[in-house]
């Protein structure tokens, strides 16, 4: 279902435990020098992944994000409904693209053709994040214009009886200016309980420092929990009772698209079994011990590694996942 400004309010699923993602959804195309010459087409962006892959670790999920009526969109559109995700669509603009070209190694780099504004749902929008537990935002969606303002300000609306969640997901192609980046990532951060970052967007917004050393500052600038991926060397996860660390999941690579948004759909859906989101849930969050912590962080390295096992951003059903151990 397609909500706008002209739709009433929407009508959220029943029960607690409702995860809004607000973010972009745009068509990868993928060239691969291994494949077709022609490349790939699959839907994508970093917000659109993590709601689709939360969805299918069976959280209730909603997507505040825009996409036209164009091709690209109804693929976008068909994609979403397919996996059970809830659509408030606030643009008109034709979809968004990006154009991933694979290395040897599997990993992508990436050109865009992006528009970022969600103004024509901000009712239904709001409502949204009111009504949810946890929201989840990142990426293109919290540094562009015009439509980043708003991102901004749906997450702090939510702040009152929710939990909130960051993945800079940094895109120099899209905000080349890594000053500017950096101040608008620590905004988020300082208004968010649980961030997820990768070492190539910390090395890009700190060129000065260890990435680790990063994710200590923005530890401090108030989230309960942050974690940092590194690829093939696992990911570290840091929170006021200590530090845990693990070595990456050992799977043949197909490529990495995705893997990132996987291990935070992965992350949400873990603290979430835990009973550590929603205003209730805070506490929980806040006090979470060093094996809670363990248990969170390899259940969403999982979830990396099985996406990192096949082609494009295919996140893994609970089934595959099996539970938090």
């Amino acid at each position: 279902m397609r909500i706008t400004d002209a739709t009433p309010a929407p009508r959220l699923p029943a029960g607690d435990g409702v995860l809004t993602v607000i973010g972009e959804s745009l068509v990868d195309i993928i060239r691969d020098p291994r494949g077709p010459a022609g490349g790939q087409a699959h839907p994508g962006g970093s917000p659109l992944n993590v709601a689709v892959g939360a969805a299918r670790l069976d959280l209730r999920t909603i997507l505040v994000t825009h996409y036209g009526l164009d091709p690209h969109g109804l693929r976008l559109e068909e994609h979403l409904q397919t996996n059970g995700v809830q659509v408030i669509n606030g643009g008109s603009a034709a979809t968004s693209t990006a154009l991933a070209t694979l290395g040897s190694d599997g990993a992508a780099e990436y050109a865009f053709s992006i528009t970022w504004a969600i103004s024509g749902a901000s009712l239904p929008a709001l409502a949204a994040v009111k009504g949810s537990s946890h929201v989840h935002t990142g990426s293109i969606a919290t540094v562009l214009p015009p439509g980043e303002q708003a991102t901004l300000a749906l997450v702090e609306a939510a702040r009152e009886h929710a939990t909130t969640s960051f993945d800079p997901n940094c895109r120099p192609a899209i905000s080349p200016d890594a000053a500017a980046a950096r101040r608008q990532a620590e905004v988020f951060v300082a208004a968010s309980d649980i961030v997820k970052a990768s070492d190539e967007d910390l090395r890009w917004l700190y060129p000065d420092r260890a990435p680790e050393e990063s994710l200590q500052a923005w530890l401090e600038l108030g989230p309960a929990v942050v974690a940092l991926t590194r690829g093939a060397s696992g990911p570290v996860i840091l929170s006021g009772n200590g530090r845990v660390e693990m070595a990456a999941e050992p799977i043949r690579v197909s490529d990495t698209v995705g893997a990132g948004d996987s291990f935070m759909a992965g992350l949400i859906s873990g603290l979430a079994k835990l009973g550590a989101l929603g205003a209730e849930g805070r506490r929980q969050l806040q006090t979470l011990t060093l094996d809670q912590l363990h248990a969170v962080a390899s259940y969403a390295n999982r979830a990396a590694a099985i996406t990192c096992s096949r082609k494009g951003a295919n996140p893994p059903w609970s089934a595959e996942l099996g539970e938090l151990s």
